[in-house]
Formats: C-alpha cells, sequence, structure tokens
C-alpha cells in the first residue's frame, strides 16, 4: 500500500529510510571514531589524557542532555524540518572540527555535534515505528540496528588506518561529503511522518533535567580518572544529579503536558524492556571499554589492530541485527532476549580466566559470540518495548529508553573500570621489589592487572545474569501496537 505522510500525501518510503540510515550511520560512526585517536590528539595539540578525554565526556554529557528535550521537538516540529535542522547542525560541527587546529575549537566542533545527536538518534527511532505497520516494526528496526551496529565496528578500526597514513583532521573531513548528501536527498525524500502539536516548552523542566542528567553523566565519567572517593568531581555532581533528577521527576508528574512523559512507565512491557536495554548497554559499554585495555597494555598491540580483532564482534552485532527484527516479528522478545543473554554470559565467562597468552583469535571468537547475544536482545526489546506504547507516547518512549541507556553506559563503563582499578591497585606488588627483584616484580605486576581484568569481567556477567533473570518476566507473545502508522494501515 502507498505510503502517506502526516498530511495525507504519499511518499517513498524506501528513499526516505535510506537518507535516515545513511545519516545515522555518520552520527553514529561520530561518536567510535575517536576511540582510537585520543594518544594522537594528546600530542598534535599538546594537552593531557585528563583534557583530551572531554571530547569524549563532553560528547557524552550534551548528547544525553538533548535527549529529553528532543521528545518534545518530535511532537512540536515537523519531521522534515527537525531532521534536516539536525543534520545541518551537525554540519556544522563537524566542518568545525576538521578546521580544527587548537584543542578549543575541536571541543567546541564535538559539542555542536552532540546537539545534533541528541535530536536525530531519537528521531530515527520514532520515525522508523511510525512508518511501518505493527507486523514489520522488527525488520524495521533491525534495518536502523544494522547501521548503529556497523558504525561502531568500523570506527576504531578506519580511525587507527586514517591515523597511520593522513593528519587526524581527516577522520572529521571523510564525513563531509556524507553529512551533504544526506542534506540534499533529504530535501526531496524526507516527509513529515508524524503529527505535531503546538505545545510550549517548559524551561524549568529543561534546567532541571540539564543539571540532573549532566550531573549524574559528569560523575560516572569522572570516576575512571578520579576514582569513587573525589568529592569535587564525582561525589558532588553525582548527588546534585540526583537532587535535581528527583526534582524533574516530581514536576513531570505533576504537570499536565510534561517535557518528558513519564507515565509510561506504568506500562510493565516498556519498562521491563528499558530495563533489559540498560542492563545489555552496561555489559556491553563496559567491556568494550575494557577488552582494548587489555589488548594494548596486556598483549601489546596497537590500536589499529585492537580495532581489527574487534572488528569481527562489531560486524556480527550489524549483521545480525535486521536477522533478529525480522525473528521478533514471528516470534516476540521474549525468547530472542532469554537466548541472547544465555549468549552474553557464555561468551562472557571466559574472558575471567584470559592470561598473556591467551590466543588472540579466542578472544575474537568470544567477543563475536557476546555481539551476536547482544544483538538478540537489543533492537527486539527496544522494539517491544515501543510497541507497547500508544501513538502519542512514542516519541516520549523513545527519549526515556535513549536516556536510560546514556546513563546505563556510563555506569557501567564507570563501575567496571574504577573494579578494574582498584583490584590491580590492591594486586600491586610493593614498589621495593622493583629494585630487589624487577623480573619478580614485572610478572606480579602482569598478574595484578589481569586480576583487575578478570574482575570487571566477572561484574559484566553479573549484569548479564540479572538482564537473564529480569528476561523471564517479559510477556511471551508479539505485543501488538497502538501506533498509528503513516506508512501504511497498521494491521
Amino acid at each position: 500500500m502507498q505510503a502517506v505522510d502526516a498530511n495525507g500525501k504519499p511518499f517513498n518510503r524506501g528513499l526516505l529510510i535510506a537518507v535516515l540510515l545513511i545519516g545515522t550511520f555518520v552520527t553514529v560512526l561520530n561518536q567510535t571514531v575517536l576511540a582510537t585517536a585520543l594518544p594522537t590528539l594528546m600530542k598534535s595539540l599538546h594537552e593531557s589524557l585528563g583534557t583530551v578525554q572531554w571530547l569524549t565526556t563532553g560528547f557524552m554529557l550534551v548528547n544525553g542532555i538533548m535527549i529529553p528535550v528532543s521528545a518534545w521537538m518530535s511532537n512540536r516540529f515537523n519531521t522534515k524540518w527537525l531532521y534536516l535542522g539536525a543534520m545541518f547542525v551537525f554540519l556544522i560541527g563537524t566542518v568545525t572540527a576538521f578546521t580544527s587546529s587548537t584543542f578549543a575549537q575541536l571541543l567546541t566542533g564535538r559539542l555542536i555535534q552532540a546537539l545534533a545527536v541528541g535530536v536525530a538518534m531519537p528521531l530515527l527511532q520514532v520515525i522508523m515505528l511510525s512508518i511501518f505497520p505493527a507486523n514489520n516494526r522488527g525488520a524495521a528496526m533491525g534495518m536502523a540496528g544494522l547501521v548503529i551496529g556497523l558504525a561502531p565496528a568500523m570506527g576504531p578500526t578506519l580511525s587507527g588506518w586514517i591515523l597511520d597514513n593522513y593528519k587526524w583532521q581527516t577522520l572529521f573531513g571523510i564525513m563531509i561529503p556524507i553529512i551533504a548528501l544526506v542534506l540534499i536527498a533529504g530535501l526531496f525524500f524526507m516527509k513529515p511522518v508524524i503529527h505535531t502539536k503546538k505545545e510550549p516548552l517548559d524551561f524549568l523542566s529543561v534546567g532541571l533535567s540539564t543539571i540532573g542528567f549532566g550531573g549524574m553523566l559528569y560523575g560516572f565519567s569522572e570516576v575512571s580518572g578520579e576514582g569513587w572517593g573525589d568529592i569535587a568531581h564525582v561525589i558532588a555532581p553525582l548527588v546534585i544529579g540526583v537532587i535535581f533528577i528527583a526534582l524533574f521527576v516530581w514536576r513531570q508528574l505533576k504537570l499536565e503536558k510534561p517535557l518528558l512523559e513519564l507515565r509510561v512507565f506504568k506500562n510493565k512491557q516498556f519498562t521491563i524492556t528499558t530495563i533489559l536495554a540498560s542492563l545489555v548497554m552496561m555489559a556491553m559499554i563496559g567491556a568494550e571499554m575494557v577488552i582494548p585495555q587489555y589488548l594494548q597494555t596486556v598483549r601489546g598491540m596497537t590500536p589499529f589492530h585492537a580495532g581489527l580483532t574487534l572488528l569481527a564482534g562489531a560486524l556480527m552485532m550489524g549483521v545480525m541485527s535486521p536477522i533478529t527484527g525480522q525473528i521478533y516479528d514471528k516470534i516476540g522478545a521474549k525468547k530472542l532476549a532469554i537466548t541472547g543473554l544465555i549468549l552474553l554470559t557464555v561468551g562472557t565467562v571466559p574472558f575471567t580466566f584470559l592470561t598473556v597468552g591467551t590466543p588472540v583469535i579466542n578472544v575474537t571468537v568470544l567477543y563475536a559470540v557476546r555481539m551476536f547475544g547482544i544483538a538478540m536482545v537489543m533492537m527486539p526489546v527496544t522494539t517491544a518495548g515501543m510497541a507497547a506504547l500508544s501513538g502519542e507516547m512514542i516519541a516520549h518512549g523513545t527519549a526515556v529508553n535513549n536516556t536510560a541507556r546514556q546513563v546505563a553506559s556510563s555506569m557501567g563503563t564507570a563501575v567496571m573500570i574504577s573494579v578494574l582499578s582498584n583490584v590491580v591497585k590492591t594486586n600491586m606488588p610493593a614498589h621495593k621489589l622493583l629494585k630487589a627483584e624487577p623480573l619478580q616484580y614485572g610478572r606480579d605486576a602482569l598478574n595484578a592487572a589481569l586480576s583487575g581484568y578478570h574482575a570487571a569481567f566477572w561484574l559484566a556477567i553479573g549484569f548479564a545474569i540479572v538482564g537473564l533473570i529480569v528476561a523471564f518476566t517479559l510477556e511471551g507473545h508479539r505485543h501488538k501496537s497502538q501506533v498509528l502508522v503513516r506508512g501504511g494501515k497498521n494491521k
């Protein structure tokens, strides 16, 4: 059946999806392209690791702050111009980063990019769920998962290759033509597919969410460098964040037209799927930080080769997302989630026995098994959660889900890195041994590092097991969505 937009006019759904997915690919690629570039940037810009780390921390902060506002924007502004506006802002940020020669300019470019991604990524999910009938939404979200999986897979490896052959500015330069193509194609093929309402923006809610989520994300991001005991950089931001989030929640529940409709949590299916997605993100993101450290610090691999080692696993997630989406359309999320979490757990257990001599092929295969399991959980449970909501709640549900996953990613990384650091510190040999028995000191220090990695992966197993328990509470059937479809009639 011919797809029609919010104004009843026909449009080409395939071309609209192509524009969305290409735009999403470049924004997600942007998030991981600096993964192996920090040492190069430190040397080029003459900055410390703590300072350069803000290129990632700052991006995450602004992105997380923008996500709650994206729900209001999705319901307030024409879909076409909102998406193109976000991509144009992303282009400005990318050009700023590409032309930068100082850290301040580069950071400015990254923060501008984050403003755009905080709107564009949630909007992708809202549009994909709105233009497909209920029995095809799994496959639709699987297509989105293909892009979201492939882009991070390419990021570290592509970054390593570019840094070996070109200036670091090229990391951003390669994105500019793609963004320009998306903007030009979007003028013709993007359509307003969601009905809009002229609702005022509650600036107090924006302020409370900015301070609350900003404080939480900042506090968690600083744990790896400062430790849990640091009052100024960790404890105070976390406490302030919790207080302001509590005030934000209280205000949203009091408002007739809240900035973020938290009543979506009254829906049991949505709540369970959001918890599941958050737990899987904690298990995935934390391990993605720890495994490259092991490969580079213990095994002595270069960033490029460490990226290649993990490439198969990340590609596995990208390839499996469309397949799991189609399976979801037939059997629902419960069986997929349970099977995926079992695979995630089984694939993580061997990492708790890593040694300096563990074959690299073992790491590659086990990481691929983990990502296979994650692919069976992530998009199906997200789709199931959104399918349980009524049409006007989709944008709010998407924003809530993305915000929860953003905070969970920060928490998972912070907790796993801090556990790793504390176990290593506790097991490190006395410094006096370095002079007396340098070879023994080296062996003991290496064993201390391995103990830290083992502890971090046991924590990841804990996240996966909790997720497995939660997965058994999912509804067993595929939930029939109440969403009004713009791309064809609901079946």
